[in-house]
């Protein structure tokens, strides 16, 4: 069974070269492990991946070079075999990324469309490090030793391969990637499922920096992890006597945790955030310009 992920990123849109954000090596690094989350939240062992560079004038031979290096140190960490591309001319920097994954059967694999009333919604890892850092980059925030940590996560961020395959056999019902924003990509699965995804604010866990660049900002540090895309980790749904299961699965691993931050419930399809009082709070989810 063969799946399919198509991503782009723009220089000035998804990162900002020109103004020192991240290297050459860093953008083909991220412009890889885009493509490969979305492999990562169907439970797909990742195989081949085609790049396509828009190289503008005067970019240059070795920062190409360079960029590539980046995109082949990432796949040789994940078993992802670069089989092919292309290089033209573009007005910016563009990096276009086709990442083919496969599973023996269609039942190992997971959409966003299985979540079921009752299901506890879980994340992996920490949530934040993407939005602090670009604050940072913004010149919004200063460059702590924690808003370095948030800058290190966002400049290589890691997709969760080993951990979607490992959610996937563990039977969760449901997952995505979190690449626009838990707010926005909990609605993803709510709409695709047809119920609402009730989220649980107190229980999201933060990255490392993301309390301090946030109470510098004047912000509440739920507001980065909820509205901040590119953390690249995975929102999934499981039913209430899985979780021990799950917990495990992932644990196993190594590398992160599972937090379960809140519950699949009947109502409009979608998402709702819960405030400490139980309040509801709405908030957009991320726009594309790291």
């Amino acid at each position: 069974m063969c799946v399919t992920s198509v991503d782009a990123m723009v220089d000035g849109v998804h990162f900002r070269l020109r103004h020192g954000w991240a290297s050459a090596a860093e953008v083909g690094h991220r412009a890889l492990a885009g493509a490969l989350s979305d492999l990562a939240a169907m439970g797909a062992t990742p195989g081949e991946a085609y790049l396509v560079l828009g190289l503008p004038a005067g970019f240059g031979e070795e920062r190409a070079l360079e960029l590539v290096r980046g995109a082949n140190a990432l796949a040789a960490e994940t078993d992802t075999t670069i089989a092919g591309g292309d290089v033209v001319s573009a007005p910016a920097l563009t990096v276009a990324v086709t990442a083919v994954g496969w599973a023996e059967t269609p039942e190992e694999l997971v959409g966003r469309d299985g979540a079921l009333g009752g299901d506890l919604v879980g994340v992996t890892g920490s949530l934040g490090a993407a939005g602090a850092a670009l604050a940072v980059l913004e010149g919004r925030a200063a460059r702590t030793p924690g808003a370095e940590h948030a800058l290190g996560r966002a400049r290589s961020p890691m997709p969760r391969l080993k951990e979607g395959r490992a959610l996937a056999a563990a039977g969760v019902h449901a997952m995505i990637d979190l690449s626009d924003g838990l707010a926005t990509d909990a609605g993803h699965i709510g709409r695709s499922s047809g119920l609402v995804l009730s989220l649980d604010l107190q229980a999201l866990p933060l990255a490392a920096g993301v309390a301090e660049v946030s109470a510098e900002l004047g912000l509440e540090p739920w507001q980065l992890a909820v509205a901040g895309g590119e953390d690249y980790e995975l929102c999934f749904c499981a039913a209430g006597e899985d979780r021990a299961r799950v917990e495990s699965a992932v644990r196993e691993l190594g590398e992160v945790e599972v937090s379960w931050i809140g519950e699949v419930l009947e109502g409009p399809p979608g998402a709702t955030l819960k405030g400490p009082q139980g309040e509801e709070t709405r908030i957009e989810g991320f726009e594309h310009r790291w």
